[in-house]
């Protein structure tokens, strides 16, 4: 037990406690009239410290060979959800336990790596087939994706397209099929734009008789921003005030005006960047990027110095989903994504993302630990 801990990545370890240092600062002061979300959210991260650290005594390989068994557990909670979850910002996606919250999409986003690093091991590195191995590995991701768009969650509907791609692209696939995959990809969306601004009072009004006003909102302010409801932009226009606000050095710790004005909403989660960047100003800023920068490069390592392909393939689909939702929630905080309702990771308010972020971070912890034990296996 005591060998396995000594291979703990300490590293890794050190900025996750800074990350939870900025977490707590950004938490509370965008909720200093109440100490509820600060409180939970240190005993959030207490729990996701404890799966992790612990998670380096679990061997990976017991989770890779049981990876059919998660798949179906995590295909029946999305199917669950969609008729006794609780519905939240217009999505129903959550089980409510009393003021606890579990949300199976996030849950999905392990599995589906998982899942997809051990299909992608079975090449043992060589180049993928189109029909055995993509469309093998598109079929296992569509049906997950399916279900959370209908619930609908389009913020973690996208991670799980970044996470295929991600690792696919890390899996050998071939040129030909990427060059075929970007061609349909912009192609999709050129057309989906074209529509969208063509039909556009129809797709409203069909989107506010399904109680869908939310997609419209965003996806309008995104692609016609000059013809966007006022209302409904002002959320990504005050979010750049605030950023833009800050400056070099910020306005100083709990002097912000624009959460305690109301302006931005959901500071505490999905909008905490603006906190950060209204407070801390461009350095507090670098100094966060600077953070995810140094975590990401430590994973990658590790992954590198995998000898089990599998391994290597779970570290970049957990590095594929990190830097998505990094860039995605601060460019939509600068105005250079669409709002969606994705987390910074480590730093947003959130039970079911912090815990399992973390336990993403143990099973790394994992990988790193049981790579000597796996070369001796095979020799």
């Amino acid at each position: 037990m005591l060998n396995k801990l000594k291979k703990l990545d300490w590293g890794i370890l050190l900025i996750l406690i800074c990350l939870m240092a900025v977490s707590a600062v950004a938490v509370y002061s965008a909720t200093s009239n109440t100490s509820v979300f600060y409180t939970r959210q240190l005993m959030y991260y207490g729990i996701g410290f404890a799966i992790a650290i612990l998670a380096v005594l679990f061997d990976y390989r017991i989770v890779l060979k049981s990876w059919y068994v998660l798949y179906g557990i995590g295909i029946a909670l999305l199917i669950l959800v969609y008729f006794a979850g609780a519905e939240i910002n217009g999505a129903k996606g959550w089980f409510q336990f009393g003021s606890l919250s579990f949300q199976p999409a996030e849950f999905m986003k392990i599995i589906l790596i998982i899942g997809i690093a051990f299909l992608l091991g079975r090449r043992q590195g060589d180049r993928l087939n189109f029909s055995t191995d993509i469309l093998t590995i598109g079929a296992f991701s569509f049906l997950p994706f399916l279900l959370v768009m209908i619930q609908p969650d389009l913020g973690n509907a996208i991670i799980y397209i970044v996470i295929v791609i991600g690792m696919l692209w890390i899996g050998n696939v071939k040129y030909t099929h990427v060059a075929i995959g970007l061609a349909i990809a912009v192609g999709f969306i050129m057309l989906f734009m074209f529509l969208f601004s063509t039909f556009n009072t129809e797709i409203k009004d069909y989107l506010v008789e399904h109680e869908k006003k939310h997609w419209y909102e965003r996806i309008n302010t995104f692609v016609n921003p000059e013809e966007a409801d006022p209302d409904a932009k002002r959320q990504s226009e005050n979010a750049q005030i605030a950023v833009g606000s800050g400056g070099l050095s910020g306005d100083g710790f709990l002097k912000g005006d624009m959460k305690n004005g109301g302006f931005v909403p959901y500071t505490y989660s999905d909008s905490i960047f603006v906190v950060i960047g209204e407070e801390f100003g461009f350095q507090g800023s670098a100094i966060l990027l600077l953070l995810y920068f140094l975590l990401i490069y430590r994973m990658i390592i590790i992954a590198f110095k995998c000898y089990d392909r599998r391994a290597a393939f779970i570290v970049i689909g957990i590095v594929s989903m990190f830097v998505f939702q990094v860039f995605q929630n601060i460019g939509m905080m600068i105005g250079l994504m669409p709002i969606t309702g994705i987390t910074l990771p480590f730093v947003s308010y959130g039970g079911t993302s912090l815990v399992l972020n973390m336990a993403s971070i143990g099973l790394v912890f994992s990988i790193k630990a049981h790579q000597e034990v796996y070369e001796l296996a095979d020799n």
